[in-house]
């Protein structure tokens, strides 16, 4: 018999079960403030910024309002899939990918969330360090910021919506002085920050990229998060509603950021998060933004981590998986951050892996309309290891992606995992 969940306060901290529709009492509005707190983070003012320092003002702007409209909307039309059936994401890939191909995401995930978690303390860390206690602080600010963010999912999904709604505001009123700095200052401010290595900015009068790389970057950043399409939503009943607020939540801080990243890139002479912020002068509210952003981010990446580890683990605890992983993460933060400057690359080498996934999810779910027979994807024993459309779906996308990636990897990848993937389901069917 598959457990249900009796009330939202008693839910497990990351349980796989399927939420009853009875018992799908989330707030739209809560649904987009965990995606929009998600989303307002240093990551995004630097992809802001990459794109202002290779692009005229008319090209980066186009480029930000296009890539972040299509990418938010390719999430939030896998949003509902949650709000209609209950279960998260990497249950509901159990159809599309078989249910090792599901386990095999799931572990990818598992592994790489933990970097994030760090890269994400790590960047917090030196901000705070650099406005209270100096460097020697940092490692104390990382250990800090990991836990708390620990404690608070560990909590359950109510707890983040309850922190969400108090941290967004404030995120919100820093931001807008952030904004205000990065718009009304014009002259170029010094460099550095916290010990964080300043990026150069594009040498002046170098070409700049195709625009398909442009495009390229702000979708990526954007679908970073369909693999989570169906983990939140699932608890707001409204499939309409969770669509909106999943679309609303990742669109509205990328509109809002990427152009504040560009601008400030300018100010600062520089790419590098730590060196605009420094660079915008407003001291503590850059601060209380980075920090406030670096936890509501890590809700994300450790409740994430802990629903893939379950679908590894069914018999682990979902608290006990959450603090397992926060902890871990947290513990990577303090480590010499030396260890995060090849992680770049691993990102590249896992965008290849994961994005087609992706292309997989919404071919399956949005092009074929498949409905999730709920019993039968929690019975493991009885599902095929691995679906032929998924695998070679995936395949054709991870080749298509590697050999795309010096002008853009990530439309390609996905229109093409898409298109295989719905031809290999037609073929078989006939």
């Amino acid at each position: 018999m598959i457990q249900l969940y009796t009330a939202l306060d008693d839910m497990d901290a990351a349980d796989l079960s399927p939420i009853p529709e009875s018992q799908r009492t989330q707030p739209a509005f809560d649904l987009f403030l965990i995606f929009a707190a998600a989303n307002i983070v240093a990551t995004t003012l630097q992809t802001g910024a990459v794109l202002g320092s290779r692009y005229g003002s008319s090209d980066a702007t186009g480029l930000v309002l296009g890539g972040a409209v299509f990418g938010a909307l390719l999430v939030a039309l896998l949003a509902p899939v949650g709000s209609r059936f209950g279960v998260p994401s990497m249950i509901a890939a159990r159809a599309p990918l078989g249910f090792r191909g599901a386990q095999l995401v799931s572990g990818l995930l598992y592994l790489t969330n933990f970097a994030w978690i760090a890269v994400n303390n790590t960047i917090a860390a030196s901000v705070c360090a650099h406005l209270l206690g100096g460097e020697a602080s940092a490692r104390l600010w990382a250990a800090g910021l990991g836990l708390v963010a620990t404690a608070i999912v560990a909590r359950g999904p109510r707890a983040v919506g309850y922190a969400d709604r108090i941290a967004v505001p404030f995120m919100v009123i820093a931001g807008s002085m952030l904004t205000w700095a990065a718009f009304t200052l014009v002259a170029p401010q010094p460099l550095g920050v916290g010990g964080l290595p300043p990026a150069a900015v594009a040498p002046a009068g170098e070409p700049p990229p195709p625009l398909l790389w442009g495009i390229d970057v702000v979708i990526g950043y954007q679908v970073s998060w369909l693999l989570m399409f169906a983990d939140y939503s699932r608890y707001t009943r409204s499939a309409r509603a969770g669509a909106t607020a999943v679309f609303a939540g990742l669109a509205l801080p990328a509109l809002w950021l990427m152009p504040v990243g560009w601008s400030l890139a300018r100010i600062a002479g520089s790419d590098d998060p730590g060196t605009m912020l420094a660079a915008a002068g407003v001291g503590w509210w850059a601060a209380l933004l980075v920090v406030l952003a670096t936890v509501t981010t890590n809700f994300v990446n450790i409740y994430l981590s802990s629903l893939a580890w379950r679908t590894l683990s069914p018999r682990s605890t979902g608290t006990g998986s959450v603090w397992v992983i926060g902890v871990i993460g947290t513990a990577l933060g303090l480590i010499s951050s030396a260890w995060l400057t090849g992680f770049a690359d691993l990102m590249v080498l896992l965008g290849s892996v994961l994005v087609p996934v992706g292309g997989i999810f919404l071919a399956h779910f949005v092009v074929l309309r498949a409905k999730v027979d709920v019993v039968a994807i929690y019975q493991s024993e009885r599902m095929p290891a691995f679906n032929a459309a998924g695998v070679i779906a995936w395949l054709a996308g991870f080749a298509v992606y590697q050999l795309a990636a010096p002008i853009g990897a990530t439309l390609p990848a996905l229109a093409t995992s898409m298109i295989v993937f719905v031809l290999v389901k037609t073929l078989r069917r006939a």
